[in-house]
């Protein structure tokens, strides 16, 4: 006997489940990261080990050893729930931060600190600000969330203050600031940061992004705004300088009110016990963090002098990084991938001509810069 499929209630013939997802979500453009050593070596045919990966902002030198260390030792345990509250690692980042306890928030990397903030404030009547050149995941969340992205330009790549702070309403509750700032590499003084938090209301939250911060010669001090109270939260993550991107460590610094609402926003277990424990060690690991800033000040230096030489226009950084001038920034990404270089296309931050290098060894920088020059020389030819 012939039996007629039974169309689900609501459900028309003619629809797509995207119809009845929501409307933010459908035209979200998905966040691209850096194209993976494995892939590229599939498409290909290459050797993994022949590979230099440059754009996604990585510790060349890889992990902290001690991190290592404490990681391997961690596995014993892997059979046990890690400790939710995240005790021992938060107090050793409040004891080095003469902060509390409470106003430490782990995250599984700074980007979930990013989306509890957006979880916690954003709605379909708020605001987000955030400069024209920022990290794109700003506009992501804000996006995702329902919120009016308010996008602030940034004259030269560096965070106009005085334009964001005009650009407050009522409605605003989240205003981010990159310092230093992905994907351009530049940074806002202590002056500046001071006069704009002045003017700030207390309906904004703040959220300096800090990523890059051990990486300056002259460090800011964001966090003196946190010991007063103020309604902020300053960004660090475990990934960059510490060299542990892919166990996903970030942590928020906030005053105990803002930390608190965090709290309740994360989810139990959010970082898992391997990483804590690695986490933990490298925050002590001196010796890796100074070898980093190392390699990283020869590495700017050696690239700054060499695209000077050259004429070839970037923009200096104080970071991991540099964002630089090339024309048609697709077309040399593409090329430089086809001989084993990997970097950033900045098209996704409406920078279509530019690519992003992150510093690495100085046989990696070498290399890069060779195949750069190769397919420069091949454009103008």
């Amino acid at each position: 006997m012939l039996t007629r499929q039974r169309q689900p209630l609501g459900f028309a013939p003619d629809m797509t489940i995207d119809q009845y997802a929501n409307r933010f979500v459908c035209d979200l453009v998905a966040y691209e990261p850096g194209k993976p050593i494995d892939e590229t070596a599939r498409e290909l045919g290459l050797n993994p080990a022949d590979i230099v990966k440059v754009a996604s902002n990585e510790n060349p030198l890889g992990p902290s050893p001690m991190a290592k260390l404490a990681m391997c030792a961690a596995l014993d345990e892997a059979h046990i729930y890690p400790d939710g509250a995240g005790y021992r690692l938060r107090h050793a980042i409040a004891q080095a931060l003469d902060l509390e306890l409470e106003q430490v928030v782990l995250g599984n990397g700074s980007n979930e600190i990013i989306e509890l903030l957006c979880h916690t404030f954003l709605n379909g009547d708020a605001e987000l600000i955030a400069a024209e050149h920022a990290f794109v995941v700003y506009k992501l969340m804000a996006t995702l969330f329902g919120a009016k992205y308010v996008e602030v330009p940034d004259p030269g790549f560096v965070h106009d203050l005085e334009a964001m702070a005009d650009a407050i309403t009522p409605q605003t509750r989240l205003l981010f600031i990159a310092n230093p700032n992905n994907p351009t590499g530049t940074m806002v003084g202590q002056e500046a940061i001071d006069r704009f938090m002045a003017r700030v209301p207390e309906h904004v939250v703040v959220v300096f992004d800090e990523a890059y911060f051990e990486f300056l010669e002259v460090p800011l001090d964001t966090l003196k705004f946190v010991r007063d109270g103020r309604n902020i939260c300053v960004l660090r993550t475990c990934s960059k300088i510490h060299g542990l991107a892919a166990l996903r460590v970030g942590y928020g610094l906030a005053s105990k009110p803002v930390a608190a609402l965090l709290q309740k926003a994360r989810q139990p277990f959010n970082v898992n016990a391997i990483a804590q424990a690695g986490a933990l060690a490298a925050l002590a690991d001196t010796g890796h963090i100074e070898r980093t800033r190392a390699v990283n000040r020869e590495g700017l230096a050696f690239y700054q002098a060499a695209l000077q030489a050259r004429g070839i226009h970037f923009v200096p950084s104080v970071a991991n990084f540099l964002l630089i001038e090339v024309g048609d920034g697709d077309r040399v990404f593409r090329e430089m991938l086809q001989q084993g270089v990997i970097v950033r296309a900045m098209r996704s931050y409406k920078l279509p001509g530019w690519v992003r290098i992150s510093i690495g060894t100085a046989a990696q920088n070498t290399r890069c810069l060779a195949v750069l020059d190769s397919v420069l020389a091949s454009t103008q030819a």
